[in-house]
């Protein structure tokens, strides 16, 4: 067993104040608040103690894609979990139905072995009028017999669709029965859409405020009715490209307990710039901004970022003024939370040990995933 004190550290109850872990293996087996009860074997005296990070919107990092099969999937999981995130779903863009088949038959393994948390579908049921970095040609109305066949798979937690194409809500309902989570997103839904989509069991905004109507006074769109609704999740995508700093604000304030901070990084995170490739179509990074490359040559929307998790939390806190127990809450217990994670994202018993050190740069300076110090960071013996 390994006892660890931190002066500071998230608390399970949304506190930044001191706390002290018992570890045995992959588990936290004791925890409580202020003074250890015996002398810790680690002890943390600067910097913050965080969970480790959970991203649930994240299509690939390390210069790997989660579309290309388990060695490329794990290149991008270990480009993550270098930054703190040790729990992730692997997004998928839209494909033919047969190239889903074979990204979801490539991230099994990785799924099965506990590596990844799940699958995250973004596509191909989305408004084509609101696709983003999503080829058009293989945008669809949902299928029934498809939808079923993927969630049959097991491998799926997350589905995000736009809810008033033919065929959207029914989708939901599907989904949604299957215990699987239903996101609104890539939508052009109307208000009253996305109060009937909600009704129906969705419990997520993708990227809100990207790739969805703007909020207006008079057509308040799919924004207000997920700002409203006090069972909705909202992702937000805190780069300072994705979203304006305010804004960002303006979610926080509204309901800062269910705001998750997503990544939504493409295969260009924590690797340089130059030119990728999202689904079937080529991207271009400039400064860590991504957009695609439009067969005219030219630039066009933005596709997917380059961020982490730990980037979106400095962001988050930083820039954009969120309180730092409020950005590690939506980094860590939200999303966990969101997708039905429940031994993940805070540091309780039974949880796993996954834990993030920051310094008051809050860069990472250490990064433990299931009770083990990764290579290079504090702990580590490598």
């Amino acid at each position: 067993m390994t006892l660890v004190h931190a002066s500071a550290a998230l608390t399970p109850d949304g506190d930044i104040s001191p706390w002290w872990l018992r570890l045995q293996g992959e588990r936290i087996v004791e925890a409580g608040p202020g003074e250890p009860p015996e002398p810790a074997e680690v002890t943390i005296a600067e910097g913050v103690l965080s969970p480790g990070f959970v991203d649930v919107h994240v299509h690939g990092g390390g210069g790997a894609s989660f579309l290309d099969g388990p060695d490329a999937a794990r290149t991008a999981r270990a480009a993550h979990l270098r930054h703190g995130t040790t729990t992730m779903l692997a997004s998928l863009v839209t494909d033919p139905y047969p190239a889903m088949r074979t990204s979801l038959a490539g991230l099994r393994p990785l799924v099965d072995a506990g590596e990844l948390a799940g699958v995250h579908l973004e596509g191909p049921w989305l408004n084509s009028r609101r696709r983003g970095a999503h080829h058009e040609e293989h945008l669809r109305d949902p299928d029934a017999e498809v939808l079923d066949e993927f969630l049959a798979t097991g491998l799926i937690r997350m589905v995000t669709l736009a809810p008033e194409l033919a065929g959207g809500m029914e989708a939901v309902s599907r989904i949604v029965e299957s215990g699987v989570v239903a996101a609104v997103g890539h939508t052009e839904a109307s208000y009253e859409q996305t109060r009937q989509a909600l009704a129906r069991g969705a419990s997520v905004g993708t990227h809100l405020f990207n790739a969805m109507p703007s909020l207006h006074h008079r057509r308040p769109g799919p924004i207000a009715a997920l700002l409203e609704d006090p069972e909705a999740w909202v992702e937000l995508i805190a780069d300072g490209i994705h979203v304006h700093p305010s804004v960002q604000r303006l979610a926080f304030t509204a309901k800062a307990q269910r705001c998750v901070l997503v990544s939504d990084a493409m295969s260009a995170a924590a690797a340089a710039d130059g030119r990728y490739r999202l689904g079937s179509l080529e991207v271009r990074v400039d400064g860590g901004e991504a957009r695609v490359v439009e067969a005219s040559g030219e630039l066009g929307s933005i596709a997917g970022s380059t961020l982490t998790v730990s980037a979106a939390v400095r962001h988050s806190v930083l820039t954009a003024d969120i309180p730092l127990a409020q950005a590690l809450i939506a980094a860590t217990a939200n999303p966990a939370r969101m997708v039905g994670l429940e031994d993940v994202g805070a540091l309780a018993p039974g949880n796993r040990a996954d834990l993030v050190l920051l310094d008051d740069d809050l860069q990472v300076t250490g990064v433990m995933s299931r009770g083990v110090w990764q290579p290079g960071t504090a702990g580590s013996t490598d």
